[in-house]
């Protein structure tokens, strides 16, 4: 059985078509039916479909999103490092953790989606630069972020050099909103997420899989001095639960997925079964677990989970 301890978030991929209006739509109801937060993907070109009526700004969603709810913490998994500037990045995600009176989660990567960047010219680097100038950027926005007011930040950056910044607007979360590093990287990816995060997330990954991540993570954090349980390790997962095998079935076909795949890479199943996968990621240290809910249109889909998942857990 799952633990007390484990939350669940609602997390889409607009890319693949939603418009504003459609994600207001799904936050509040998640926020309505108890779900711990709304987060969305940072793409702007939809993989495997026509992605109509087109993307959306991550951090300009949010900020209208933080506007029309109260309670529901809102974040991106993850924000690209190659679309913005860390500076200007820094700026909007502080803004948004105002608008929103402090719910913000702010995810950050490395970038891994060439087409996207080419469809909208933007640089892509290789992915040791990309990495490298993740790291750089998480160094430019926590420092901007922890000045204390009053102060200047400045960064000597091979990529960002920062000079006498005033560091502001500062987060309404103090020192800054919780920031989540992800994926399966072996060796660069524990360790940033050791050095800056609040949050570790492995994303559709296997029980095996994400068993070895979060070793992975905690030996990281031991060998750097950091206690491994002040992070939160979390999971990702797609979702399609229904009452009975042909809603279940129904819900996979919308999302153009079958259904003995889905039970056993996904989220998939009854609401018992649900209960027990989460219960064994569970026990391997996630304490969240982020619902991928690839059609926007179905909210019944989150009342469901909401109804007969969320208060067994």
């Amino acid at each position: 059985m799952a633990t007390p301890t484990v939350e669940l978030r609602v997390f889409t991929e607009p890319q693949q078509g939603a418009s504003y209006d459609d994600l207001l739509r799904v936050a509040q109801a998640a926020e309505r039916a108890g779900f711990g937060a709304f987060f969305r993907s940072d793409h702007y070109l939809a993989m495997n479909s026509d992605g109509l009526p087109g993307p959306t700004d991550a951090w300009i969603t949010l900020a209208g999103i933080a506007r029309e709810t109260s309670t529901i913490r809102l974040g991106t998994l993850v924000t690209s490092a190659t679309f913005r500037y860390p500076g200007p990045l820094a700026i909007s995600v502080a803004q948004v953790d105002a608008m929103s009176g402090g719910r913000v989660d702010f995810g950050l990567g490395a970038g891994w989606f060439e087409e996207e960047h080419k469809a909208y010219g933007i640089p892509f680097p290789s992915l040791g630069e990309r990495f490298d100038k993740l790291e750089e950027s998480l160094a430019v926005i926590t420092g901007l972020w922890e000045t204390p007011s009053g102060e200047t930040f400045s960064h000597d950056g091979k990529y960002y050099p920062i000079v006498d910044s005033p560091a502001l607007p500062k987060p309404v979360q103090s020192p800054r909103p919780p920031i989540l590093i992800g994926g399966g990287g072996k060796k660069r990816t524990p360790a940033l997420a050791v050095k800056y995060a609040d949050e570790f997330n492995i994303p559709f990954a296997s029980l095996a899989d994400t068993d070895a991540q979060f070793g992975r993570v905690r030996d990281a954090a031991s060998t750097a001095g950091r206690d491994p349980s002040s992070l939160i390790y979390s999971t990702a997962l797609v979702l399609c639960c229904g009452r009975t095998e042909e809603e279940i079935a129904r819900r996979a076909g919308v999302i153009g997925r079958e259904v003995p795949e889905l039970r056993e890479n996904g989220l998939a199943g009854s609401p018992a079964e649900l209960v027990d996968k989460i219960g064994r990621y569970s026990e391997l240290g996630a304490e969240r677990v982020y619902l991928q809910m690839l059609d926007l249109s179905d909210i019944d889909h989150l009342e469901l989970v909401a109804s007969e998942v969320i208060p067994q857990l």
